[in-house]
């Protein structure tokens, strides 16, 4: 009854992907990497992954199997864009077997200073640019002494 209890949730994690599948295309899972999961990962996902908690942004946390040196797997499911800065630090933490437990069970609440994480947002239009930036207008304020120009 067991197995085929195990079977059947293997069964509906891969038609969950294949729902996720749709919007892009068997073909655009099979060779890209950088939107979400591939299909070799979704189906090792389905086999061996067991769902251990999901963050605000929507990724989603797997544990399964064992390296190398014993330690268990854990990776993560990026809900849109591939990018390790979307991955808030107590999930950081999990990842790299700083904590056992997911971080709701091993970390205290939040604090009310502590701020959101947020994920690295050079390259788009809510980067920082600083005063003289081409992208802010390249106009700095003007300051004594602190260039000189270089003459032959």
């Amino acid at each position: 009854m067991r197995a085929l209890k195990s079977g059947m949730d293997r069964c509906l994690r891969v038609a969950d992907e294949a729902r996720n599948w749709a919007g892009m295309g068997l073909l655009g899972k099979i060779f890209t990497w950088w939107d979400g999961a591939t299909i070799g990962t979704a189906f090792f996902t389905a086999r061996k992954g067991k769902r251990i908690g999901e963050d605000a942004l929507g990724n989603v946390y797997y544990e399964g199997g064992h390296d190398v040196h014993g330690s268990p797997r854990r990776w993560v499911i990026y809900k849109g864009a591939n990018d390790a800065s979307r991955v808030p630090a107590e999930w950081h933490g999990w990842l790299h077997h700083q904590i056992d437990l997911p971080p709701e069970e091993a970390l205290p609440a939040p604090k009310s200073w502590e701020q959101k994480s947020q994920p690295n947002l050079t390259g788009t239009p809510q980067a920082y640019r600083p005063a003289g930036a081409l992208e802010s207008g390249g106009q700095r304020a003007a300051a004594v002494g602190d260039y000189e120009a270089w003459a032959p």
